[in-house]
């Protein structure tokens, strides 16, 4: 039925998906979670992002899937030295749900077949075609032949640790939203690098009124510790009050290491994404995503 099957519906997946379908192949999208699905994200669309969304996709991005502050003006990072460094640059505040399914629905729109609640459970490469196996929860086990995968399901893909037999390094992500007030400009995403706060980056940002203040590392089991630590840190320099926490969320992102190895596939089965390890150094995935996608798709 099927040319080609596209695993995720993120960024990198919805491009994939568009440019495949915008050409006139069969495309179906599988994505394991209920749509809209959840990211833990900071949701922060670059100007870089914002074209490629126009170049992409043909659209404006619509402020239903933004949040507040929707104008973000750029990043502010504070180097390993306590050095701060202003990046200004036109960019948007998201929901990723919304945005990802937004994104969702154009590939439908240009002809993609599109099913949530659906893993792909793992990829059979012959000389021809590829067997993918899929579990729905609706139809049960099942299998698909197609010409070609796009494997964009993200830094714990089943597919694609079973196709290289690598399981990869990566960096735990802790953050919390919280209701409270902050001496810090709040259209901007602040960064941190001193080692003592985190052993990756600790960061600062602004959705719907909540403050969002996470921090990242290799070894999960001193999350709880540095994250004490930029509390600290946050009180003591910008004047940060919480009065209440409403939720708290772990992640897991790529470990962008010197030279930024990317995985381009094997054979029929094609990465795009954080599933072939594209993520720019400061954590940003989603232009990343999309520019990796549509070069997928392309080839």
């Amino acid at each position: 039925m099927y040319d080609v099957i596209v695993i995720g519906a993120g960024p990198a997946g919805c491009t994939a998906a568009k440019i495949l379908a915008d050409r006139g192949y069969n495309v179906l999208i599988v994505e394991k979670c209920a749509l809209p699905r959840y990211k833990s994200c900071s949701g922060m669309l670059i100007k870089k992002t914002i074209d490629l969304v126009g170049r992409y996709f043909g659209e404006s991005i619509p402020a239903s899937v933004t949040c507040a502050p929707t104008e973000n003006k750029g990043m502010i990072f504070t180097n390993d030295a306590g050095q701060e460094y202003r990046f200004e640059q036109h960019g948007l505040n998201v929901w990723r749900s919304a945005f990802d399914y937004w994104l969702a629905g154009l590939a439908v729109k240009s002809g993609a077949v599109l099913q949530d609640r659906t893993a792909a459970v793992s990829c059979d490469v012959q000389e021809a075609f590829v067997e993918v196996k899929l579990h729905c929860k609706e139809k049960g086990n099942y299998t698909e032949k197609v010409k070609y995968v796009i494997d964009c399901e993200g830094v714990v893909g089943a597919v694609k640790r079973k196709l290289t037999q690598s399981a990869g390094e990566y960096i735990t992500t802790y953050q919390t939203f919280n209701k409270g007030t902050i001496a810090l400009d709040l259209h901007y995403f602040y960064a941190y690098l001193q080692p003592d706060l985190s052993e990756y980056d600790a960061w600062f940002n602004v959705k719907d009124n909540l403050l969002v203040l996470g921090v990242s590392g290799k070894d999960a089991s001193k999350i709880s510790m540095y994250y004490d630590r930029f509390i600290a840190y946050m009180e003591a320099n910008h004047g940060l009050q919480i009065y209440k926490r409403v939720k708290a969320e772990k992640w897991l992102m790529p470990h962008i290491s010197p030279g930024c190895p990317i995985e381009y596939g094997k054979e029929r089965v094609l990465f795009a994404g954080e599933a072939a390890g594209f993520l720019n150094p400061m954590g940003e995935g989603i232009s990343a995503g999309m520019e990796s996608g549509y070069y997928a798709a392309s080839a």
